[in-house]
């Protein structure tokens, strides 16, 4: 195959027609076969056992921490010049929890459930973060191992033409010399594209097991047609570690309101029946006790507040946070957008000075010195448009994951 065809293929690539679900994304991995692989990650299933953890704090939050306690005794009376009597006293009592506390407690209970639940959309996120570079890594791979089988074919047509030339007399054994061992280097190349291409896959399987090695063509990223405070808005609304740090600010709220309530002990209630003088006096009646409030209940109050604050000035740094991550992805993105084209441009005139270059040679018009050159520009400049291909579509891919719009993160 010519490397010509082959930086034509890098510019012009086609994706594969499963992939063509992802109308967001052309060329990714489509949605059937990623969310799958997603959902039997072990970082989000162990996310997901949490938000169950998370539900049955929940609950218990909204149950009374106070139980039932049954209480019994009995006697025996003794009078002076008298006689004996027994004598006993039955009843039962329970901590009454007002209803501020029970509406502070059910308030942490959801804000629980909101930081559970936000930490398994961030599992799900990482994972695809890792699902779409581990796949891009495996698929530029196999591309370089392509461009390296090309570009030995291109080494053999050069072998062929310098031994075409010394059996017409017009080239040296030295130049025959050099051909082999440029032709030996790069095999040695083309071996090392397909031991990274494995790696490659033995990586992505290993992490992701379940995906078939279906080789397709490394996909082109898109231009960002929409203008910065687009991204901004969309990532920041679905930014789960955004979304965990609120939920971290409601659990402070919550606690604190709580420890206010708390400022007022909860009394505890209870009924009583009594038997005395052997039965001849009978008693029943009801039992309050509430605690004496001290300094520490106010001191526990501070505290909460305090930590309120601390939270909350801790979500105005994760925006801040993330807005700056996200100037740089944008930028980013855009950038390796423009160096991918011009890339690609420059491998292709590669290219074409190579094939110039080989038919000059083969004419006896050239030296070998200038066609082992041009073939080493052409196989380099290729590699270089390959990789800038691949930092392109990792900063664009990235950004439509951070953004929710692929592989139906934005259920999550």
């Amino acid at each position: 195959m010519k490397v010509r065809f082959l930086i034509f293929s890098l510019m012009m690539a086609t994706p594969a027609v499963h992939a063509l679900e992802n109308t967001a994304a052309p060329g990714l991995l489509a949605t059937a076969l990623a969310r799958p692989l997603l959902d039997q990650d072990p970082g989000v299933a162990a996310a997901r056992a949490g938000l169950d953890v998370a539900r049955q704090e929940a609950g218990i939050l909204d149950q009374s921490p106070y139980e039932w306690t049954a209480k019994a005794l009995t006697q025996r009376r003794t009078v002076a010049a008298g006689g004996r009597y027994g004598e006993w006293n039955v009843g039962i009592e329970r901590g009454v929890r007002l209803p501020a506390k029970g509406a502070a407690d059910r308030r942490l209970g959801e804000a629980t459930v909101g930081e559970a639940r936000a930490r398994y959309g961030e599992s799900v996120h990482d994972a695809a973060r890792g699902l779409m570079t581990l796949w891009l890594d495996w698929l530029a791979a196999e591309q370089a191992q392509v461009l390296a089988q090309a570009s030995l074919t291109g080494v053999q047509e050069n072998l062929a033409a310098v031994d075409k030339r010394l059996r017409a007399g017009d080239a040296s054994k030295l130049d025959t010399n050099l051909a082999r061992a440029e032709l030996a280097e790069q095999r040695r190349l083309a071996n090392d594209a397909k031991t990274q291409a494995s790696a490659a896959w033995a990586r992505l399987s290993a992490r992701f097991p379940g995906l078939v090695r279906d080789r397709v063509p490394l996909p082109l990223p898109l231009a960002l047609d929409q203008n910065d405070d687009f991204w901004r808005q969309r990532i920041l609304s679905e930014s789960e570690e955004l979304k965990i740090v609120a939920a971290q600010v409601a659990k402070a709220e919550a606690q604190a309101e709580r420890e206010r309530a708390s400022r007022i002990p909860d009394p505890t209630l209870g009924v009583y029946t009594a038997s005395e003088v052997g039965g001849r006096e009978r008693i029943s009646g009801i039992t309050i006790s509430i605690p004496l409030p001290g300094g520490l209940r106010a001191a526990r109050s501070a505290k909460a507040v305090a930590a309120q604050e601390v939270a909350a000035h801790a979500q105005e740094l994760k925006r801040r946070q993330l807005d700056t991550e996200i100037a740089g992805e944008l930028a980013t993105a855009r950038g390796a957008y423009e160096s991918m084209q011009i890339a690609a441009e420059g491998a292709k005139g590669m290219q074409e000075n190579a094939n110039l270059t080989q038919r000059a040679y083969s004419l006896g018009e050239g030296d070998l010195q200038s066609l082992l050159l041009a073939r080493r520009q052409a196989s380099a400049a290729a590699n270089s448009a390959l990789q800038a291909q691949l930092v392109a579509l990792k900063a664009w891919y990235g950004l439509l994951v951070d953004a929710h719009l692929v592989w139906d993160l934005e259920r999550d």
